[in-house]
Parts: structure tokens; sequence; C-alpha cells
């Protein structure tokens, strides 16, 4: 499997260049994006981690659940930096997403502060680094579409929160990013790749904040189990960071 935990700091972004490049994934674990995103920007997580607790719910699961909440914003990244686009909607046909697909989704957007945040800034940036390394210089473009989503997926007594009710799938897009914010009470959650064959390629929970799984989104398949409360009288949740780039 593909994971970065044992890499030495000064290797750390090659090497997860080289894991992403050759297997169509990669796993990092927490210490390696602390050392990756650097301290400054993530001196005040704790702050950037807070803004999951004012996400709106999402009222779009076709399968009626009401376990997911959401915020949702739109990045231009090219060399010249991040440029926030105007709100809109989020938009997967039914080729990518057979549950909640085909029609134009409208989330709340990511407050100011949360979308200009240090810690989003660096990992905009070093996305934008790593996946246009990757993009072969004939199709790379000049600027990405960039879509960032904040998740929050609660479970309850009897009933499982589902990080990906529409299953095994890819986004339609270039590259993911998935970025564990916070876990709060609850068990499972593992992670698992498959080539295009669907053929399992590995399997991994992310547990500590900052965990990350990264992948070429052309190559694999990725999907979640779903998560249960651990204690049935606290809140139980998953809160994750989701990043994908696209050509534009």
């Amino acid at each position: 499997m593909a994971d970065m935990d044992g890499v030495t700091d000064a290797a750390g972004m090659a090497a997860i260049a080289t894991a992403l490049g050759q297997a169509g994934f990669a796993l990092v674990r927490a210490p390696r994006m602390r050392a990756v995103l650097g301290a400054a920007p993530l001196a005040d997580w704790d702050g950037f981690a807070a803004s999951w607790d004012a996400l709106g719910m999402d009222t779009y699961m076709a399968d009626g659940g009401r376990y997911r909440r959401r915020r949702h914003a739109v990045f231009s990244l090219s060399e010249a930096g991040a440029v926030r686009k105007p709100h809109q909607p989020h938009y997967q046909s039914r080729d990518y997403n057979a549950l909640n697909g085909g029609i134009a989704r409208w989330f709340d957007p990511l407050t100011e502060a949360t979308a200009t945040h240090p810690a989003m800034r660096a990992i905009l940036e070093h996305c934008n680094a790593l996946f246009t390394g990757l993009t072969p210089a004939a199709v790379r473009p000049r600027a990405w579409h960039v879509e960032t989503h904040q998740f929050r997926i609660e479970a309850q007594p009897g009933q499982a929160g589902l990080p990906t009710p529409e299953g095994m799938h890819r986004d339609g897009v270039d590259w993911v990013l998935v970025l564990l914010v916070r876990r709060e009470n609850v068990t499972s959650g593992e992670t698992t790749i498959a080539d295009l064959n669907k053929t399992p390629l590995g399997s991994f929970t992310l547990t500590e904040p900052l965990d990350a799984a990264l992948t070429d989104d052309n190559r694999v398949y990725h999907g979640v189990t779903p998560v249960t409360p651990i204690d049935a009288t606290r809140p139980a949740y998953r809160d994750v960071l989701v990043v994908t780039f696209r050509r534009e």
C-alpha cells in the first residue's frame, strides 16, 4: 500500500507524488501532512476544524437520509494562486453519481473565514503543486477548476452514517484529496481503493486529524464504509474536507 508514514520530511512531497503517480492513490498519515503543510498554516487548526460545526443539512439525498451536512466553494487555481469563483451549484452526471447525480445541487457556501484560512490556503497550494506536477504537460491546464467540500457524516443509534452512499465511485474529475478533520465517537469508515475493473487495491481507515487519501480519479474508484456510534448517548460524526481538481 502507498502509505507515506515513514517518509522523511525533506522527501515528503516527492514521495507522495511518486506513490500517487505509480499506484493511482496514496495514503498520507497526519505526521507527514503536518510536515508538508507546515506549522504556521496549521497554528489555528482548532479554529479551522470548528467551522465544521456550522454546516447545513444536505437535503438532496435521494435515499431520504438526513445524515450528511456540508458546505461548498469553487476556486480557480493557477500559478498565480487561488481565486474564488462566484457561488455555483455542484453538479455530477449520473454516470458518476447514480444516487444523487443529474441535478444542480446548491449548498451553503464556505464562509469567507474558512475559505481564506491559512490551513485552507496551504492545502490548496500544495495540492496545486502536486497535481500540476503529475499532469502531463500536453494536457496540463493553465488553471484548474477546484471544488472544496466540507462534509460532516452523522451517525445515530440504529442509523449508520454513509460517507459514500453512492458506493464505490469516481467523482468525474482528475484528482481528489480527502482530508480527515475530526472523528468523534464513531467506528468503521474504512476507505477502499479499486482499479477500473473494481478490483480492490487497498483499504485503510483515516483515524487522526490530517490523515489524508489522494486519488487519481481517472485510474481508481474509492468508497468508504458506513460509520456507527461507539457510545449511543453521545454525538457521533466524521468530518472531512474533500478537494477535487478538474481541468477547465
